[in-house]
């Protein structure tokens, strides 16, 4: 996907100007929305975004979403890890609801796809801070 690629809208009102969404505002809201739903641990990213976020250039709200321009639509990929204990299918068919009616909602864009990819799974961690001082060797 080239980064000059904007996404136009419905010309309803010609006379008011047009209106063009980036795909990094589409990444953003779907990271929004997937990170909202229960049993999500948390998203993630690729090495490139990992990279990017470092020097200051992604957010870090549109970690762990790809968005594709293609000929049939838009295609949104979300890569998540979900909480140990959850039904990954039930997390994952909720995060594509989200995803669909939030964009929908705040864009009016009609998505081709919502592709989950469930990447790993977080165990649950307790905040202990006396275990983390033993970690850390202090």
């Amino acid at each position: 996907m080239k980064e000059n690629h904007l996404i136009h809208m419905a010309d309803d009102k010609e006379e008011l100007g047009k209106v063009e969404i980036s795909p990094e505002v589409i990444e953003v809201i779907a990271g929004l929305a997937a990170s909202e739903v229960d049993g999500v641990g948390t998203m993630r990213g690729n090495f490139a975004s990992g990279v990017a976020e470092r020097l200051g250039r992604k957010s870090l709200h549109g970690k762990g979403v790809k968005v594709e321009l293609t000929e049939d639509g838009i295609v949104v990929d979300a890569y998540v890890v979900t909480n140990y204990g959850v039904s990954i299918p039930d997390v994952c068919k909720k995060i594509q609801e989200n995803i669909f009616q939030t964009l929908n909602n705040m864009t009016a864009i009609q998505l081709t796809q919502v592709n989950v990819h469930v990447v790993g799974v977080q165990l649950e961690q307790k905040n202990d801070p006396e275990q983390s001082k033993k970690e850390q060797g202090a």
